[in-house]
């Protein structure tokens, strides 16, 4: 299960990062799709994540009907049509009605994976197995840099879309080897079938529907969402997600450009970005063993505070080393807090919603995504500095931080976790 999640997100995160990498490229030669301006090239690493928002909040509406398993074969098959489609787009109107559509099927893996993970992990490993999985998207990130120094020049910018099309391979590994996940077939009425999945597999099969508050149990999806139990937690966690968006889509847009603002040329300029997504990595792994010993909100909180820092100190004239150390650090409180966030949301809901929580964390998360990319073209078009961009970065990750501490615990759901981890140490013993 991990294994096809996280692969399915390192192709997203590739998806997502690749035009940032090539960004420059299209900018310099207006043969390639016409003629980019910095507004147009921002509007146009926008598109995806608009395309993203929509793709999660559709998901968000169905998948805790259509399960998970379904949801995950079609959102990957769906991108990667699209990232081919995209790689022969010719005008800059039909690349970013491909990048947006091809966004759609990002958002659905985006929003599935996640929810599918924290119903498969073990419960004391939760925010690890979780961040596992969404460690894709910045390995993905990686992957887009590194392939862009060595294979741009060879290959292009449409061979490296087309090289984004590769998870359509995933597709029957998926289909001979996902299974539903018992706790959805549990929360359907299926319970039968759920009994037998879960002995198939060794999944605990957990009955949500004695949580304290009985109205966020009965409804499914969004109707659960608006509960008193979820209501206002659910609001901030977008605000979460669109803080930790806004900087991960802005920064793996317009980090090359910036450099190259800073007198660095191309392969400098896109070593920034793979040390921001390898930091990202790292960090996020590391962080969710820190998490499930004190709780995700703490770790959270204290990676957008060093992404504050980090950015703020991007301003000053250091060596380039010390550079590429800091934008590292940067990808932990950045790229990797996010991946922490979809980790905390996956387990903060109950099953009959979960699908919904996560959906809404990455679909309103996406306004900060369509931001990021924006705002990076606004300050590029106001001709302003580099070190406005990082400051501008700075503040929204203290923001993001500010609204993390306001989210409330959902004690009863982690009763439920230590009654899996006793049964799991008892079953081991």
């Amino acid at each position: 299960m991990a294994f096809i999640a996280c692969t399915a997100l390192v192709f997203d995160g590739y998806d997502l990062t690749i035009y940032g990498t090539v960004m420059p490229t299209l900018m310099n030669d207006p043969s390639h799709i016409g003629p980019l301006d910095g507004a147009t090239a921002g509007a146009l690493g926008s598109y995806a994540m608009l395309g993203v928002l929509a793709g999660a909040l559709i998901t968000g509406g169905i998948g805790d009907y259509l399960g998970r398993r379904r949801m995950i074969l079609l959102s990957i098959t769906w991108f990667s049509v699209g990232m081919i489609l995209t790689s022969f787009a010719t005008s800059v109107l039909a690349f970013g009605l491909l990048r947006f559509l091809t966004g759609l099927g990002l958002g659905a893996v985006l929003a599935t994976a996640g929810a599918t993970m924290a119903e498969f992990a073990p419960a004391d490993k939760k925010n690890l197995y979780n961040a596992i999985v969404y460690a894709g998207i910045p390995a993905g990130g990686v992957l887009a840099a590194l392939l862009g120094m060595i294979l741009l020049d060879p290959i292009g910018w449409r061979g490296l879309f087309l090289i984004g099309a590769l998870p359509i391979l995933l597709i029957p590994v998926a289909w001979f080897k996902l299974p539903e996940s018992p706790r959805w077939l549990l929360s359907r009425g299926r319970r039968e079938e759920a009994i037998r999945v879960a002995e198939r597999t060794g999944i605990a099969l957990v009955d949500e529907s004695q949580t304290a508050d009985d109205k966020a149990v009965e409804r499914t999806g969004f109707a659960a969402l608006m509960t008193p139990r979820y209501l206002l937690p659910t609001i901030l966690i977008g605000f979460m997600s669109f803080s930790g968006l806004l900087l991960t889509y802005g920064l793996n847009t317009w980090l090359p450009r910036i450099m190259e603002g800073y007198g660095y040329g191309t392969t400098y300029s896109l070593a920034f970005l793979l040390f921001l997504n390898g930091g990202a990595v790292i960090g996020c792994l590391l962080g969710s063993k820190v998490a499930d010993r004190v709780g995700p909100k703490r770790v959270v909180t204290g990676t957008f505070i060093l992404a504050a820092l980090s950015l703020s100190l991007m301003t000053i004239e250091l060596p380039f080393a010390t550079l590429l150390l800091l934008i590292s650090i940067a990808g932990v409180g950045t790229l990797g807090t996010q991946v922490l966030i979809y980790g905390f949301v996956a387990t903060y809901y109950t099953t009959n919603t979960r699908a919904a929580g996560v959906a809404w964390c990455a679909g309103f998360g996406r306004l900060g995504g369509v931001a990021g990319p924006a705002v990076g073209g606004l300050i590029t078009t106001l001709g302003l500095t580099g070190g406005a961009a990082f400051y501008v970065f700075g503040g929204v990750a203290l923001f993001g931080a500010g609204i993390t501490q306001l989210v409330r615990r959902q004690k009863d759901l982690e009763e439920i976790d230590v009654v899996q981890r006793e049964q799991r140490q008892t079953q081991d013993a």
